[in-house]
């Protein structure tokens, strides 16, 4: 797995490349620089890119944007965003790029050193992880809607809970043994009586998934992220 690394923060930087290749994981390139951050993942073509948000040369949402120009440019590429802080609109930006291969954390998560290294690989093998303070605040925006996860239907329940293990809508039309556009018209439904109607602040899918772990909840004060595909009982 060969990984390169965008932070503009000296210490941090090598600290970061220390932790992943102590932990077997190749770091092909590192940089200060956002713009630099596309070239190298343009001339390497690794993985995983792993950036922090706010980068030289603007100093605000330089990361962010060169990740989403990386994805936009190279599909294939996974994508890791590191925050000192939680922005809803920064982790709405990173999941339309692609609910798989996503990943949000906190800086502060980087010290569980082993939980870490598992999130980058997890993200480097196409799943999708959220830092729990993103899903919190994704949760708080999605509350309002508990009760009409009680309106929907068996089968839209079904669909909703292979979605919640980050199967695409082919493979859930493969389960269930109907056809792709079927399931697609489910899922309409089920954005529909969850009232969640498309908008740039917002992952419909992610928000109907978290709605769906909330239902499920076993241990309210867990603080597990949210790890798609085959998530935990949170």
């Amino acid at each position: 797995m060969r990984v390169v690394l965008g932070e503009d923060e000296t210490l941090l930087r090598a600290g970061l490349a220390h932790i992943l290749q102590a932990d077997g994981i190749v770091v092909a390139s590192t940089t200060a620089d956002a713009r630099e951050l596309q070239q190298l993942a343009a001339a390497l073509r690794p993985d995983l890119v792993i950036t922090d948000i706010r980068m030289p040369p603007g100093g605000t949402d330089d990361g962010l944007r060169a990740a989403v120009a990386i994805r936009t440019s190279h599909p294939s590429t996974n994508l890791l965003l590191l925050s000192q802080h939680v922005n809803r609109q920064y982790a709405s930006e990173l999941l339309d790029t692609g609910a798989a291969g996503v990943g949000y954390l906190l800086k502060q998560r980087i010290a569980d050193v082993e939980t870490f290294c598992h999130d980058v690989r997890r993200v480097a093998a196409g799943g999708t992880v959220l830092d729990p303070d993103v899903v919190s605040i994704m949760l708080d925006r999605a509350s309002r809607q508990h009760d009409r996860l009680h309106a929907l239907t068996a089968r839209e329940a079904a669909v909703l809970a292979l979605i919640a293990q980050g199967r695409s809508n082919a493979a859930i039309a493969k389960d269930l043994a109907v056809s792709e556009r079927a399931i697609v018209n489910h899922v309409t439904r089920i954005y529909d009586k969850l009232q969640l109607p498309p908008s740039i602040d917002d992952h419909r899918r992610v928000l109907a998934v978290i709605k769906y772990l909330e239902l499920h909840r076993t241990r309210p004060g867990d603080q597990a992220p949210l790890n798609l595909p085959a998530p935990q009982s949170p």
